[in-house]
């Protein structure tokens, strides 16, 4: 008998995000799987998948911890930062800037209500069946609010070990800590990953534990300590597929998610029988 893939959902805006879809359906497909996409016009409920992955985006509404909207200011070039990288990344800014755009980001102030409602709900319904999720870049920072944390909607002043980078180019040096389910997946030694976000982790979320950071101290991924396999990165693995621990990530939710609904037809079967 053929192995049934995983059916793993794909969340991301109406509008936009084309590219960020298409490189997650061909990573989940290298990985095994099959994506199903998932948008606030398309929406569904988490019966029928295996898996789910919360993907990039449009910055989380602040309202949701309980914080208003900063505005979002440009940043010049650091006083440390050499002036060859400050051209480089103004040379390589068409290609992030498109990047941002197809992967459905926006810079307007109040982001993508209608998505963060239906991503909370899929969160919730996903970790009660114990399924695993991967949270990308804004899907890493909606996972920690779900939890109960809060964001930094700047990261203005924590640029200080190492220069800002925004790149789709694996430019950004990440360190995974050693012990965690992350390292299980992808390896501790430290990783190039790219960079779009303006957002990130600030105080952690019940059972949320950072996974890796950077060496200014920003939170790079989290994951929860006690659920199977519930983790956000805040780079775009999709983007990425050239590296094997990229494609590990990919590889981690479909083979949970194949775990679990094998688990779910053994003792289904069983709970069908019990009398009502």
């Amino acid at each position: 008998m053929l192995r049934r893939r995983a059916i793993v959902g794909v969340t991301g805006p109406d509008a936009g995000g084309e590219a960020a879809w298409q490189f997650t359906r061909f990573a989940v497909w290298l990985a095994g799987g099959h994506a199903v996409r998932i948008t606030p016009k398309r929406p569904r409920r988490i019966t029928g998948l295996d898996g789910l992955i919360i993907g990039g985006g449009a910055d989380v509404d602040p309202e949701l911890y309980g914080e208003e909207p900063h505005p979002i200011l440009p940043q010049a070039r650091g006083a440390d930062e050499p002036l060859t990288v400050y051209l480089v990344e103004w040379l390589i800014f068409p290609l992030t800037w498109a990047a941002r755009k197809l992967a459905g980001q926006s810079a307007a102030v109040g982001g993508d209500r209608a998505r963060d409602a239906l991503e909370m709900q899929l969160i919730d319904e996903a970790v009660r069946r114990r399924l695993p999720i991967l949270g990308i870049c804004r899907g890493a920072q909606l996972l920690n609010v779900y939890f109960g944390g809060s964001l930094h909607q700047s990261l203005a002043g924590f640029y200080v070990e190492d220069p800002e980078v925004r790149t789709i180019l694996p430019r950004k040096m990440v360190h995974v800590k050693p012990g965690t389910k992350l390292s299980a997946v992808m390896g501790d030694r430290p990783r190039r990953v790219n960079a779009l976000h303006r957002h990130a982790v600030a105080t952690l979320g019940e059972g949320v534990r950072v996974a890796a950071a950077d060496r200014n101290g920003i939170v790079q991924a989290i994951e929860h300590a006690t659920l199977p396999l519930v983790l956000g990165v805040q780079w775009h693995p999709e983007y990425l597929p050239q590296l094997s621990e990229q494609r590990a990530l990919f590889e981690a939710v479909v083979r949970q998610g194949a775990e679990a609904h094998r688990s779910w037809e053994e003792t289904a079967p069983a709970a069908s029988m019990l009398p009502g």
